[in-house]
This record gives C-alpha cells, sequence and structure tokens, in this order.
C-alpha cells in the first residue's frame, strides 16, 4: 500500500479530508513521497481519477510521480488522471475546445510581431530615452504573471519617470493584443489568461487539484488554481524555498494560504532525511532572521556521522578555486556525489577551470562550460597552432571566423602555407621559401584551385604568396595578416602567460571580441542593443583574463596546453563533479557540497538586489544552496580578486550563520 512507507507527519497531511490543505514540506522531508500518497488515498477513498488534477513546474516531476502510483494501482486507473505542468494542461484543455483558435507561437516569433507594431510609435523629442521594444516585451510578459492591475498602473509603480510615454506603451500593447486575436496567436501567458475566461463561462470540475512547489506559482496561476472554484486544494511548498521572484514567482501565494480560505488546514513536514543536524542547524540559524510565516524547525531523521560545516578563507579568489580543486582531489567520495554551488556563473569559470588542471572532470548544469566558449577556445586554438603546427582543425577553427572563409576555404589556405612553407606552417606564414601557390590539383585536396570567381581586384597587394590565391580578398587577408603579425610577436616566446598576454591585446583578438559581442548582442532585426554589447564584451574579456591567470602556473606552452585542453578528455561523459547555480540546485542532493564565493556583492548577490531584488529572496537560497549537502558543507570566501582589483567582505550569511563574528570585520563601511 503507498501510505505504509509515510512517516506520521506525511501520513497526516496525505489522508487528511478534502478541503483547503497547505502542507509545508522543508528540504528534504519527502515532499513527493506525500503527494504521491495524497493521490493513492483519493484513489483508495473512491475518488474518480479522472476528478483528480496534479499540478507541477516540470512534465518530468509529474510522470515520475504518476509512474510511482503505477506500483500500486493499474496503469489505466492513472492514466486517466489529469496531470502536468500548467502551460501544457491549459493547452490540451484549449485546443481540446477548440484547435482552430490556439496556434501557439514562441516568444521569439511574438518579440518580432511586437516589434513590427512598436516601430510604428516616434519616441524622438523626449530627453528620456524609451525602452526598447524587446524590453517592453518582457515587462508586459512579466506583468501577466505578476500582477492582477491594469499594464499602467503595475509598469508606473516602478517606472514613474516613463509616464511620458506610457499612453503609447498601452496602445502597442493592445495593438499586439488585437493582432494576436486576429490571427490567433497565443503565448504561453495566454495559455493560462484564456484557460481563466474559459474557466469563467464554463465549468471544469475536479474533486481535488494538487499543486507542487506551491511557493513558486506567480499571481496568473494563482489566479488559474481560484478559477477553478475546486473544493479542495492540496498544496505542497516551502516559502524558505521559494527562489523565483525574478520570473514572477508571488510568495504571497503560499504565504496567505490561510487567510485566504478560512477553512484551511496546515501541515508540517519537518523530518529531514538528507542533512546531519549541524547542516540543518546553520540552515536555521541564518533562515530564521527571514520573516516566519508559518513556525517551523527541521529535525534530524537521519542516523549519519555528524561533521561540523566548515569555513574556508582565502586571501584570493583563484588561491580558493585552487584549494577547492585540491580538497575534491585528495577526496575519497565519487565526483557525482559532489557538488560546487554559487550564486553567479562568472563563478563557474575559476573553479572549472582549476579542476580541468587537476585532471577533475566536471559537469556545469545550465550554460556553457567554459572551455567550451568560442572566446577560450579561439585563444587555445591560436597558441595550439603555434605549438603544433600540424594541427589543420586549430587552423580551420580560426580562420571559421575569417569573413567569406568556410571549411574548404580555410583548408586551401591550409595546405597552401604548408606548401609554400615547404611542409612547415609557420614558416609558411612567416617567412615563406616558395613565392608561387601551387598548381591546381597539386595538392591533395584534389581541386585546390578549380573554376573560381577571382576576387582580388581591388586586393592591397602583398609580397606573400597566399595574396595570389583566386579566394583571397581584403576581409580574408587583413585576417591573416593578423595571424602572421602575432606569431612574428611571439616567434621566441617560451612563457604562455606571455603569449596569451599579448594575443589578448592583439588586433587578431580584438576583432574576434567585437565580432562575438555584436553577435551577442544583436536582435531579430539586426540592430545591435548597446547595454547586452557591453555586457557580453565584458563577460569575453572577463573569461580571456581568466585564462591568462590560470596560464601563469605553467613554463611551457604544451604543458599549459595539456592541462587545458587535454586534462579530462578521455573521461566519461556524464561523470564528474557538479557545477550548480543555485537555482540549478534545487531539488537535487549531494553527499558533499561546497558552496563558494560567500562574498558581499557576489552572494548575496547586491547588482540584483539593487535591480529590484531582495536579501530575504538571497538568503532563501543561501537556504536552499546549504540543504543540498548530505554528510558534508563547505562554505568559502576570498577577500581579493586580482583580476578586477576588487575587495571583499565575507557575505553577511556568514554571521548570520554564527560562522564569522561581527567584531572582527567592519561590516558598516
Amino acid at each position: 500500500m503507498a501510505l505504509n512507507t509515510l512517516n506520521s507527519e506525511q501520513l497526516k497531511a496525505a489522508t487528511a479530508g478534502l478541503g483547503h490543505n497547505l502542507v509545508i514540506a522543508s528540504a528534504g522531508t519527502g515532499k513527493t513521497s506525500t503527494i504521491v500518497g495524497r493521490i493513492a488515498h483519493l484513489l483508495y477513498s473512491g475518488v474518480d481519477p479522472k476528478k483528480i488534477l496534479l499540478l507541477t513546474f516540470t512534465n518530468k516531476v509529474a510522470g515520475e510521480m504518476l509512474s510511482r502510483l503505477e506500483r500500486f494501482f493499474p496503469k489505466e486507473i492513472v492514466s486517466q488522471i489529469e496531470s502536468g505542468t500548467f502551460h501544457a494542461v491549459c493547452y490540451r484543455w484549449l485546443k481540446a475546445r477548440d484547435s482552430s483558435k490556439v496556434l501557439l507561437k514562441q516568444p521569439s516569433e511574438l518579440k518580432t510581431l511586437f516589434k513590427s507594431i512598436y516601430e510604428e510609435y516616434d519616441f524622438s523629442g523626449n530627453e528620456l530615452q524609451a525602452f526598447s521594444a524587446l524590453y517592453l516585451y518582457e515587462l508586459y510578459s512579466l506583468y501577466q504573471n505578476a500582477s492582477i492591475d491594469t499594464f499602467d498602473k503595475w509598469f508606473l509603480a516602478s517606472y514613474g519617470e516613463h509616464d511620458c510615454f506610457v499612453d503609447m506603451y498601452m496602445s502597442i500593447i493592445e495593438k499586439f493584443e488585437n493582432e494576436k486575436k486576429e490571427y490567433g496567436f497565443v503565448s504561453f501567458n495566454d495559455l493560462l489568461l484564456h484557460t481563466i475566461d474559459y474557466l469563467n463561462s464554463e465549468d471544469l470540475y475536479f474533486d481535488e487539484i494538487l499543486v507542487d512547489e506551491y511557493q513558486d506559482t506567480n499571481t496568473l496561476q494563482g489566479a488559474l488554481i481560484d478559477a477553478m472554484r475546486s473544493k479542495s486544494l492540496f498544496c505542497v511548498g516551502d516559502y524558505d524555498q521559494s527562489i523565483y521572484a525574478f520570473n514572477g514567482a508571488n510568495i504571497e501565494n503560499i504565504s496567505t494560504f490561510t487567510t485566504r480560505y478560512k477553512d484551511a488546514n496546515l501541515f508540517s513536514l519537518i523530518t529531514n532525511y538528507r542533512s546531519t543536524s549541524s547542516i540543518l542547524e546553520l540552515a536555521n540559524r541564518v533562515i530564521e532572521y527571514n520573516p516566519r510565516i508559518y513556525p517551523k524547525q527541521l529535525k534530524v531523521g537521519c542516523d549519519k556521522h555528524d561533521i561540523p560545516p566548515r569555513l574556508m578563507i582565502y586571501h584570493e579568489l583563484f588561491e580558493q578555486y585552487h584549494a577547492i580543486a585540491h580538497s575534491i582531489w585528495s577526496s575519497h567520495v565519487p565526483h557525482n556525489d559532489i557538488a560546487i554551488i554559487f550564486r553567479n556563473n562568472s563563478s563557474a569559470d575559476g573553479v572549472e577551470a582549476t579542476l580541468r588542471e587537476l585532471g577533475i572532470p566536471c559537469k556545469r548544469k545550465g550554460g556553457t562550460s567554459f572551455f567550451d566558449t568560442k572566446e577560450v577556445k579561439f585563444l587555445l586554438d591560436v597558441l595550439s597552432l603555434f605549438s603544433n603546427p600540424k594541427d589543420m582543425m586549430a587552423f580551420l577553427h580560426i580562420f571559421e571566423y575569417a569573413k567569406g572563409v568556410g571549411p574548404a576555404l580555410a583548408k586551401d589556405f591550409f595546405l597552401s602555407l604548408v606548401y609554400v612553407g615547404d611542409g612547415d606552417l609557420l614558416k609558411g606564414i612567416l617567412s615563406p621559401t616558395i613565392n608561387t601557390l601551387p598548381k591546381k590539383n597539386s595538392l591533395t585536396t584534389g581541386n585546390l584551385f578549380g573554376e573560381m570567381e577571382d576576387n582580388t581586384k581591388n586586393i592591397k597587394r602583398s609580397a606573400h604568396p597566399l595574396y595570389s590565391h583566386q579566394k583571397a580578398d581584403d576581409d580574408n587577408m587583413v585576417f591573416f595578416e593578423n595571424i602572421k603579425e602575432y606569431y612574428k610577436e611571439i616567434l621566441k616566446e617560451k612563457n604562455p602567460s606571455k603569449m596569451i598576454a599579448k594575443l589578448i591585446k592583439s588586433p587578431l583578438y580584438e576583432s574576434i571580441v567585437e565580432l562575438l559581442s555584436l553577435q551577442r548582442s544583436r536582435l531579430k532585426n539586426g540592430e545591435v542593443e548597446q547595454n547586452r554589447y557591453a555586457g557580453a564584451k565584458e563577460r569575453i574579456l572577463q573569461k580571456a583574463m581568466l585564462l591568462y591567470e590560470l596560464s601563469k602556473n605553467y613554463h611551457e606552452i604544451d604543458r599549459f596546453l595539456n592541462a587545458m585542453i587535454l586534462g579530462a578528455g578521455e573521461l566519461s561523459q556524464g561523470d564528474g563533479v557538479n557545477l550548480l547555480t543555485v537555482h540549478a540546485s534545487k531539488g537535487l542532493e549531494f553527499l558533499d557540497v561546497y558552496v563558494i564565493d560567500l562574498m558581499d556583492g557576489r552572494f548575496p548577490n547586491t547588482k540584483l538586489m539593487s535591480r529590484g531584488g531582495e536579501l530575504e529572496e538571497e538568503r532563501r537560497l543561501f537556504y536552499v544552496a546549504v540543504t543540498r549537502a548530505k554528510e558534508k558543507l563547505y562554505l568559502s570566501f576570498a577577500s581579493y580578486d586580482k583580476v578586477k582589483k576588487t575587495e571583499f567582505k565575507p557575505s553577511i550569511f556568514l554571521f548570520e550563520a554564527k560562522l564569522l563574528k561581527e567584531s572582527d570585520y567592519s561590516l558598516g563601511a
């Protein structure tokens, strides 16, 4: 029986009578088991499975819960339960009602439509710059999730200085909605909005609605639940794990549950089966600085050897990353059972690189590996080609950034340079001994110089034989000259850090930074968003400087490249230490957890707080991070970043955790 495995807290909640039931399920207390037990109880009690609705935040979670139920009930019964994400369920209902009026469009498509309307308006003649079409669209989308007020009222509460534009903004939005209606286009938000309209005119009744991760519901999702008018709700969540305010989540949905529903029953799951007592005590100490919406105190439900959380203090940021990498290297814990958790993605680059140095495999959830980013790969390819001129793939990767050069032409250039260098690519680039390119079909490509259009009419001629290639033009030869000049500058250089420093400052890399920054900030209509451009450029240069810092530990280019490129190349895919943002870590657990970069400004993230975030949410993020640990918890911070030349103070959370004394630091400055 599905209820036999539940503890007394879980069983009491799962077998509650029909009505408005809120279950506060703290970290590691068996939330999923309780929901599965609740559905089992409903089925045992004779509730029609068709009259049960399970709402989750991923379809995968819904599938896993139903899969558990199939251990106790026939599949034909379980399959009748309506389940899935808010959007998936609403989409099915709307399509079943009238499929011809539901043309679901992706955000990118709707942004194009929104921009086409926005461009009809003239925002000139005002000292204040109007919001871009893209930003206005994103604000409108956030408004739909977060507010029941009219858009202008919601908007002006935060952006009162844009009062001069609000009438035009409202007009754009009205036209946008009218055009969507005319063509039957719906957004993901519209799925919920249209379903609410549908429910206001027709009944779609369920005996009980179960909502997972209730603390993450937004105002729109809360309105949808209300519109269903079910007499029985079973909502499960934890206000201390509400960490999606940036995406519109409304913590008031869970905090006001017992006041909105006068007959509400409140249940608490407080027995944690994941973490040791010391870890839970630390988590409790910090989270109690937030207002206590509902009283609770986690208690230990597992019998494990208790190892107190360890605070690691470092002078410099890279010293911190190296120490963590060496700690993991000397550990006997399987890599898959170790997580490094951080508030900002930029923290991951340094720790990933130091793990790579020691040959420790790692995997990042979300985002791109530091070594797979184009800006880092380019730097390593340029150095790899210098170290091993026979590396044709490095040459092809480098020349993919030259305008109008594809893989085939890049290969032609490579073979041509090898030929004029008498078998030596670098010699062919810097001081060719053969002054003419090979004749057609003389190289292994078979048709190196077939019938091709002559693009060289306007090219500035050089003594270098590559200029006589029929596909040479001004753009690709400028790129070639930049490569040539860089290799000439480092020809006698042996030190990897000096090589990288010169490469970062070279016209060659400057052109790559410019190209990538433009690509990453260009809108669909071809325009460049300046804020994105500046941000992209800053992040690219930060990654380049990180590689430069790593290179300082090496005196030979081959050893450096081996550590950076080959370090974990032979390790199996999917294996390795987990590198996770706090948001990506939610719902997961590990034997050993490192929460890094616990400095004021980074965690809590004061930059995001200045844009409307709150310290309370940052504290909830810290709570989520530390409660991922099952046995060992390491907290670390560094007082200085030598790349940015920035000094740091410890995070306020370290003082709240009683790991540091305020008297040892000046916190007010």
